[in-house]
């Protein structure tokens, strides 16, 4: 059956077929309606009635009547091969989540390469390597239990000639205003490091000045982080993104057991893992080609 994509379009498909002699012969629409909802209403109790409760079970025997309702959905997919494999691999993303119903929090992502097994899950959260500039090579690609530091800014050297208008009645005053435009820049990332962070992200660009300067420092950074991906670090690590690095205290910086930089087929990933909240898992799928992942998930 699978999961029952392909049956319920037939079945659809049927009930209209079935419907079309009733219109024909002059039958209301509104009648034939209220006969579907009144045969849905008695669908859904028979199901109640078939139905296996998981109340009072242990935990494992919940997680074995989950992963066998996700092989069943999985079995008349490309992946029906490797079902049990990917079946558990979908219920401990589940189970990683806890309570809460967001499935957003699980991320998937799709690397092409590899086998079908060598699919792997992070009870945390696994994002690519974002664009980065010159300096980035220097800077430490693994951490064991670093503060994280979480963005929506821009941390890059901005000229203000075109985003202002400045009038000097002296030629020697245009040396001042270059100064303050890296005096502001410079203070910004002053102010990272001060706040003990060892990872700093940002959802908006960090430039070539910042990278190399975080660099200096033993620090790691990324810029141009996807929303989501954001998101999910924050939740997974207890941190709260930031809209300034002004008054940047202890208790809005995440945390993880582990950070590191993966080479994962062609591309790197930065895996954040051992995250103290737990609520947010990445499943990484591998597959011979694009046309393989995209019948995977």
């Amino acid at each position: 059956v699978g999961d029952g994509t392909t049956s319920v379009v037939l079945l659809a498909g049927e009930f209209l077929r079935e419907a079309k002699p009733f219109i024909e012969d002059g039958v209301h629409p509104q009648n034939l309606i209220r006969s579907y909802r009144t045969a849905a209403f008695m669908a859904i109790e028979r199901i109640k009635e078939l139905a296996l409760s998981i109340e009072g079970k242990s935990s494992d025997e919940k997680r074995s009547l989950l992963a066998k309702c996700a092989a069943t959905t999985l079995s008349s997919k490309l992946i029906g091969g490797e079902k049990d494999f990917f079946a558990t691999m979908v219920v401990d993303a589940v189970v990683a989540i806890g309570n809460d119903d967001r499935l957003n929090m699980i991320g998937i992502k799709k690397v092409p390469g590899g086998t079908m097994r060598d699919s792997f899950l992070v009870n945390g959260v696994a994002f690519k390597k974002t664009f980065s500039y010159a300096g980035f090579e220097q800077q430490p690609k693994k951490f064991s239990n670093p503060k994280i530091l979480l963005l929506n800014i821009e941390l890059e050297l901005k000229s203000e000639k075109e985003n202002a208008e400045i009038r000097l009645s002296d030629p020697l005053q245009y040396q001042s205003i270059v100064d303050a435009e890296w005096n502001i820049i410079y203070d910004k990332l002053d102010k990272c490091v001060q706040s003990g962070a060892k990872i700093v992200l940002s959802r908006l660009a960090i430039g070539d000045l910042a990278t190399q300067y975080f660099a200096d420092r033993d620090i790691f950074c990324a810029g141009r982080v996807a929303e989501d991906d954001l998101h999910r670090v924050a939740a997974a690590t207890g941190g709260t993104v930031q809209t300034s690095v002004n008054n940047v205290i202890d208790e809005v910086l995440g945390s993880c057991e582990v950070f590191e930089e993966k080479q994962v087929g062609n591309e790197r990933f930065n895996i954040f893992s051992g995250c103290p909240l737990g609520q947010t898992a990445t499943i990484v799928l591998r597959g011979g080609a694009d046309q393989v992942l995209l019948r995977l998930f």
